[in-house]
């Protein structure tokens, strides 16, 4: 299994799969997924490439999940060796894509293979759901592939998605959650007027900055046990025509919450504008959800997720929601569980993206024994 998994990572690498291209990495799963039983279903639209693969219908479904596009490569003469062109030194292998996330897809196979191998009329059903829009911006892709799951009622007992978790070392780290993303798009507004004669004009950034420190000083929760407090950052602030002599008319100000599950997104919603309200200034607030928050508590995925982790590396794995969004968050509409584990995430989107080879088959072999546990007993 060791070198299967070395082969396809290296296989899927060697597609250059910047998003929302696929270059044929789906097309290379679906000829290896078929002839072990799965049906194969494309779900493309606006570009994306979407496989939904599966085998069996009976329950329980454990599905793996991921994608196959990768984030631009950057400038190329940085590069140690060509980013699409997998190369192994020291122990690590180097390629656009090699931790996140095409070394988690190659180990599902292989694992997958191994499990099917050793038990080919296995209780329960498989099932692949992989993306070439995860990296974009996640309009096409494992949204769409909810959404048609979601028009015939199928839905999925376990979900393992293979984004890369650990942090200092293999094991050390799943997902079982993550937090939701609230943007806000605030314009204060004022009266613009000659800079020399301020009683002709209101100044919207000296109205606003009460407001925006009792926004930053405000405690929005104390999080709970899975999520830490939301936190509230000002992105981006822009007021003024740029010349120094003007009072700006407007200005605009970009926010963001990262918030769990303990502060829905009305009552962050409300909150802030209560605050506004409150230092009575004239504006316009738009709202956009980036990602909502989604949690998986202990339970069956879980438990054999951490027991085949230990069993693989001695590693007792520690459950996080911390990190930025994933594809999990449209997952968890249709699953009952969703979990993520992958490799080490400290090259993910750098010059010189690598994952340890030793990494590929242990991660195969915790892949296998979620399959044992869950669907084999």
């Amino acid at each position: 299994m060791a070198s299967r998994t070395l082969d396809y990572a290296r296989a899927l690498i060697a597609r250059a799969s910047v998003t929302p291209e696929d270059a044929g990495c789906q097309a290379w799963l679906a000829d290896k997924l078929a002839p072990l039983g799965f049906a194969i279903e494309w779900v493309n639209q606006g570009g994306v490439t979407n496989l939904w693969a599966r085998r069996g219908d009976t329950a329980p479904l454990v599905c793996f999940a991921g994608h196959t596009d990768v984030v631009p490569t950057g400038p190329l003469e940085r590069w140690s060796s060509d980013p699409f062109q997998p190369v192994e030194r020291d122990g690590q292998l180097y390629g656009r894509g090699a931790a996140d996330m095409k070394g988690s897809v190659a180990a599902f196979l292989a694992a997958v293979e191994s499990f099917l191998a050793d038990h080919p009329r296995h209780p329960g059903s498989i099932a692949w759901l992989i993306t070439s829009d995860e990296e974009g911006p996640a309009v096409d892709g494992t949204v769409r592939v909810v959404e048609r799951l979601a028009a015939r009622q199928e839905t999925i007992d376990a979900c393992i998605v293979g984004e890369p978790t650990c942090v200092s070392r293999f094991g050390d780290m799943m997902k079982n959650g993550r937090r939701g993303s609230l943007h806000g798009r605030l314009r204060v507004k004022g009266i613009q007027a000659h800079i020399a004669y301020p009683h002709l004009g209101r100044n919207p950034i000296h109205l606003a900055a009460p407001a925006i420190t009792e926004l930053a000083a405000t405690v929005w929760d104390a999080g709970n046990d899975y999520f830490p407090p939301t936190t509230w950052q000002i992105s981006n602030m822009h007021g003024g025509t740029g010349a120094m002599n003007v009072i700006p008319g407007h200005a605009d100000i970009a926010f963001n919450f990262r918030h769990g599950t303990a502060s829905p997104v009305e009552s962050l919603q409300a909150r802030v504008k209560a605050i506004l309200d409150r230092h009575g200034l004239d504006y316009d607030l738009e709202w956009e959800i980036g990602a909502k928050p989604f949690l998986t508590p202990r339970g069956p995925l879980v438990d054999a997720l951490a027991d085949a982790i230990r069993e693989v590396t001695g590693v007792e794995a520690e459950l996080s929601t911390t990190g930025g969004t994933s594809d999990g968050r449209f997952i968890a509409d249709i699953a009952r569980e969703v979990v993520e584990f992958g490799p080490v995430n400290e090259s993910i989107h750098k010059i010189d993206e690598h994952v340890g080879v030793d990494e590929l088959e242990q991660l195969a072999r915790v892949y296998t024994g979620v399959l044992e546990r869950l669907l084999h007993g």
